[in-house]
């Protein structure tokens, strides 16, 4: 990023938080000459202020780097559009009903896409005692596993998440139809109607 870009981001958020230059360098203890010298694009700052910067500006560490500080649109949450993002390293799950930027081990994640299960990799589901009874033959090895089984209808989730080396066998009370989700280490993101 251009250090002018850099510089009026740090402005405009500076004036948001009602601060003055002098105000914004004691809170970091740097000089005002500093935040006046960043704020024209004559520099950047140590990347060791930065998640400090950060944090007083009220900004996002990321953001603040990539010089984007647009809010998020106001988009209006809804359960059956919940987008998945899972972290490759560490098998992560993070959920959202909106736009988000999503990262994990130092690596920024891309909403996953969800497919439709074909008839050979469907969950076996079975209606035991108020509740769905979920299993499959699906292997549960280290490498390929089912990392998470999730349940979503009306205006809930019910996320189980599910280790290598166990037998898959859970259960989720049940609350009408809704849809079924669950994530293959190896195939990705797949869904059934239950």
């Amino acid at each position: 990023m251009e250090n002018n870009k850099m510089g009026n981001i740090i402005r405009i958020l500076r004036q948001k938080a009602n601060m003055t230059q002098k105000q914004l360098a004691d809170k970091m203890n740097i000089s005002d000459k500093t935040v006046s010298k960043w704020e024209r694009g004559l520099g950047w700052p140590d990347i060791s202020l930065i998640a400090q910067l950060s944090n007083i500006l009220n900004v996002d560490t990321q953001k603040l780097l990539l010089g984007d500080i647009t809010p998020n649109d106001i988009v209006a949450g809804n359960m059956k559009n919940t987008k998945y993002y899972i972290c490759p390293s560490c098998n992560n799950i993070s959920l959202c009903t909106g736009r988000a930027t999503v990262s994990c081990c130092g690596k920024q994640l891309r909403e996953q896409t969800v497919k439709k299960a074909p008839e050979n990799e469907k969950l076996s589901v079975q209606f035991i005692e108020d509740d769905w009874h979920i299993t499959s033959n699906h292997p549960m090895a280290k490498t390929h596993y089912i990392s998470f089984v999730a349940f979503t209808a009306g205006g809930q989730i019910n996320l189980l998440k599910q280790y290598p080396e166990w037998d898959l066998d859970v259960r989720i009370p049940k609350r009408g139809h809704g849809i079924l989700i669950w994530y293959c280490t190896i195939h990705g993101l797949f869904y059934q109607l239950i």
